[in-house]
Formats: structure tokens, C-alpha cells, sequence
């Protein structure tokens, strides 16, 4: 697919261009304001059509849509590969487990959603209570590059199964990817603008945030996050934040070695290390750590970026390389020792991997997310030790444990918003549970239930069946009835333990 040739307005156009070699991949219209709003208030009406459909017409259309990216994924990794520069192979494996979310939000937003009858209390017991959960109308979503696909579609496919119109604002670096989403919506849905994409920089999604969406759904950096929830702030537009991480692999002395440097390695090399889920620190038990690095250090040697059979691509920001090189010069500055890679891994936009051992805690390649292929590995005492710097780190997004006999009580102890034992990241592909973070990871979930609740609001509904023998809610109430309240009071709630 080419991009656009066709300028939105009179908007400056923006170029994309593939980080590998440079070559321009297409040219995309900047939403001005004026466009977004113009976009949000189109959304609106189509989002009220969209919502009457009902949950089984919704899941109808989205069952369709997620044929025609299935039919579609050659295409669409070959432009995922050409805009941010990962293999096709991993971008299709990126398709594959972003359609297993599709198909569960269509097939069970009823379930989660819809009104169901919930029981009153003894004083209430004159009413029948429901409750359901409604769309807000129209949800804002602003996403990533790096997973162009997996991670807006946790939200744009949730919220549509919700019953809200969707307007998306991909990354500058991936917008033909939002451009073929949107147009594969299109064909199955022609009828409303129900899912649309605004094409832009930071501008246009600092616009979408102060449109009059009802909710927005952000993916990026916390420093990013930040801006976003500035700019919502100013309308008390509500939001749910999936922001950076500096997530940790722990390997237990009994773990499988083996196993877990497999993880390790394609947890924190996998897209570069581009990835918000990404190990960037390893703690590894005294008792294995030398067989451990080993493993690890002989498995990443295998890597390669930017050749004939590279199996991760270049970093995809030209800015990121000089995070990437000022973590590794601080860490080695500070003692660090170069276990694989080090600064002469740094080639233009592509870096080879770099295993880092003895870097000090307060290292920025510790502190900071690196976004590159980088790891850190680290030596403890025992689990303790390795879970109280795990959590020292202000990013609580996942984590992975490798043990044979504690994996969940270690994972248990983890300030993180999910956890795998004894896999890398298995947590995030599961269709029924949340993902997210805490701390400067951000808030809020997406897949599963958690996930389709974010994008609807509850509503209770009451109805009286019968007139109350005990009116409690009126001036008519008596001291009689006060008397007989203050005796149930004590018999419901007097009785406790302290």
C-alpha cells in the first residue's frame, strides 16, 4: 500500500521514511486542529449508529475486520517492516497475537458489558437493581510505533466493541499502518466514519487530547504521558495510560538456565529492544550466575542486526541512538563490565547487542528505559535481594521469574502490573487478562475484561417493585421506623470482629 497522494486541507505534509536505508515510504497530511475536531465531531454521530447496532451486529463487523487484516497480513507487515524497520516474520507474529484480542473483545463485550441484575441490600429490598456498562461515544486513541498494530488495537478493537467511534492517531513514524487499519474498517463498516485516523506530529495528538472526545487510550513514553495528561486535564477528559518500562527477568538457582537466557535473550533483543515490556535488567542467584551469563552472553552473540539474515532491525527514533550511547558510556564509566557489545556496537542506526555486567544501581542503563538492545545482568545474594531491586525502580509494567519451586511466591512480591513464571511476556498474549503497569508505567488496563471496561462507563439503574415498609428516604419516616433501622443496624453490622 502507498501512502496518501492527496493532502488533508492546506496541511504541511510529513515524510516517512524507512529507518534502515532511508528510503521514503510515503507522505502523510498533518491534522490541524481544525481537522481534528472536525474529525471527533463526525465521530460522534457515526459513534451513536455505531452503538445502536447492538453487541452482536458490533461483533459481526469486527469478526470482518479482523478477516480482512488476516487476508491482509503479507501486506501489512511488509509496510510495518518498511516504516519502523522490524523483520516481516516478527511483524507478523505481532498480527497474529493483536487478532487472538480482536476476536476475544468481539466475542465477549456482551458478557462483560450488558445489563445484568444485581442483588440489594436488606434495607433496599423494595428495588430491583441493573447494572451495564455504556460507551462514552467516542474514544481517542493515540499510539505507538513499535507495535503499530498489537498495541493500538488493545484499545481501538476494545473500545469499537464497546460501541464507541474510534479516531486514531498512529505514530509519525508508523501512520500507513493506522491508514490501512482504518481502511480495512471501512470496508466492512462503509457505512459512518466509525473508526477514523489523524495523521500527524505531537500537535495533532495534543489537539485529539483537547478535542471533545470522551476518553482517551495513550501508548508512549511516561515523558510523553505526561504532556497527555496535561492536555486532558483540561476538559476532565479521562484516560488510560500504557507508558514506559524497565522491566526485569529474575533467574532463581534452581531455575532452568537453559530456558530462562532463551527468554532473556529474545525478551530484551526481540524489535531491537524497542519495547515497552522489554527485559532491560537481569538478576540472576550467586549460586548460577556464571553459568547463566554464559548462556546468555553465547546465545546474544548470535544476534545480529543489519545484515542479509538479520533477525532485529534498526532503532527506529535517529534520537534513541544517543540514549542508547549514553547508558552504555555512563555504565562503563562506572565500572561496568562489557560482557558482549559496547560502544563499537553502535553503527548509524542499527546496534548490535550489548550485555552489560556489575553496572551500579544507580546507572541510568538501570534507572532509565533504554529502548535498544541492551541488558544489564546482575549477581544476588538470593530472591530477596533480586526482588527489592526490582522494585526499587520507579516503572512497574511487567516482569518474568524463572524457578522451579517459588516462581509465584517471587512473583507475588513483584510491584509490577503482570508477571510470567518461567516464560517471557506470556502474560500479555493471553486474551482474558489485563495489561498494564503502575508507578511511571502508567494506569489502567487493556485486554480482557479489565480491558473492555476501560472504555465504558458503569451505569446502575434502580426500580422500586414495591412501596418500602421502612421509608428511610423521605420526610414521612418516623421515630418508629428510625427505632426499628437502629435495631437492624445492630443486628447487620453490630455483631462484627474487631
Amino acid at each position: 500500500m502507498t501512502a496518501p497522494t492527496t493532502i488533508h486541507g492546506n496541511a504541511t505534509p510529513f515524510e516517512v521514511r524507512n529507518p534502515a536505508s532511508g528510503d521514503l515510504v510515503g507522505i502523510y497530511p498533518v491534522y490541524t486542529r481544525d481537522d481534528v475536531d472536525a474529525a471527533v465531531s463526525s465521530a460522534h454521530a457515526a459513534g451513536k449508529w455505531w452503538a445502536a447496532l447492538g453487541f452482536a451486529e458490533r461483533a459481526r463487523r469486527l469478526d470482518a475486520w479482523r478477516g480482512e487484516i488476516a487476508r491482509g497480513r503479507n501486506e501489512l507487515a511488509e509496510l510495518i517492516h518498511r516504516e519502523m524497520g522490524k523483520p516481516v516474520s516478527d511483524a507478523k507474529l505481532e498480527i497474529a497475537m493483536a487478532l487472538e484480542h480482536v476476536r476475544w473483545a468481539a466475542r465477549n463485550a456482551a458478557k462483560v458489558l450488558g445489563r445484568r441484575s444485581v442483588r440489594p441490600s436488606l434495607l433496599t429490598a423494595d428495588h430491583a437493581a441493573t447494572v451495564e456498562y455504556l460507551p462514552y461515544g467516542v474514544v481517542g486513541v493515540v499510539g505507538p510505533w513499535n507495535y503499530p498494530i498489537f498495541t493500538p488495537l488493545g484499545s481501538v478493537s476494545f473500545a469499537l466493541a464497546a460501541g464507541n467511534a474510534v479516531v486514531f492517531k498512529p505514530s509519525e513514524y508508523t501512520p500507513g499502518v493506522g491508514v490501512w487499519l482504518a481502511d480495512a474498517f471501512a470496508r466492512v463498516t462503509p457505512e459512518q466514519p466509525v473508526f477514523q485516523v489523524v495523521t500527524g506530529l505531537g500537535d495533532t495528538g495534543n489537539a485529539l487530547c483537547r478535542s471533545g472526545v470522551g476518553k482517551i487510550g495513550f501508548t508512549g513514553s511516561t515523558a510523553t504521558g505526561k504532556l497527555v495528561m496535561a492536555a486532558c486535564a483540561e476538559n476532565l477528559t479521562p484516560l488510560l495510560m500504557e507508558c514506559g518500562g524497565k522491566d526485569a527477568l529474575i533467574v532463581d538457582a534452581d531455575a532452568d538456565l537453559d530456558a530462562a537466557a532463551d527468554a532473556a535473550v529474545w525478551g530484551g533483543l526481540s524489535n531491537a529492544g524497542q519495547t515497552c515490556l522489554a527485559v532491560e535488567r537481569i538478576y540472576v542467584h550467586a549460586a548460577v550466575y556464571d553459568r547463566f551469563a554464559g548462556k546468555l552472553v553465547a546465545l546474544a552473540r548470535g544476534i545480529d542486526a543489519g545484515g542479509p539474515d538479520a533477525k532485529i532491525g534498526p532503532i527506529t527514533m535517529p534520537q534513541q541512538v544517543a540514549v542508547i550511547r549514553r547508558h552504555i558510556e555512563d555504565a562503563v564509566a562506572r565500572g561496568a563490565q562489557v560482557l558482549l557489545g559496547g560502544i563499537d556496537s553502535i553503527r548509524g542506526q542499527f546496534v548490535q547487542p550489548t550485555i552489560l555486567a556489575d553496572v551500579p544501581e544507580e546507572a541510568a542503563a538501570v534507572t532509565e528505559e533504554t529502548f535498544g538492545p541492551t541488558l544489564t545482568v546482575t549477581k544476588v545474594r538470593d530472591m530477596d535481594e533480586a526482588v527489592e531491586l526490582v522494585n526499587a525502580g520507579t516503572y512497574g509494567l511487567g516482569s518474568t521469574v524463572f524457578s522451579r519451586r517459588d516462581g509465584e511466591r517471587i512473583a507475588a512480591r513483584i510491584r509490577a502490573g503482570g508477571t510470567s513464571i518461567n516464560s517471557f511476556v506470556a502474560h500479555a498474549t493471553v486474551p482474558t487478562l489485563p495489561l498494564g503497569g503502575v508507578g511511571g508505567s502508567g494506569f489502567g488496563r487493556v485486554h480482557g475484561p479489565d480491558g473492555l471496561r476501560e472504555f465504558a462507563y458503569a451505569k446502575a439503574t434502580t426500580r422500586q417493585r414495591f412501596p418500602s415498609p421502612l421509608p428511610l428516604t423521605t420526610f414521612r419516616r418516623t421515630d418508629r421506623i428510625d427505632a426499628v433501622v437502629d435495631v437492624l443496624v445492630g443486628l447487620l453490622h453490630g455483631r462484627s470482629h474487631r
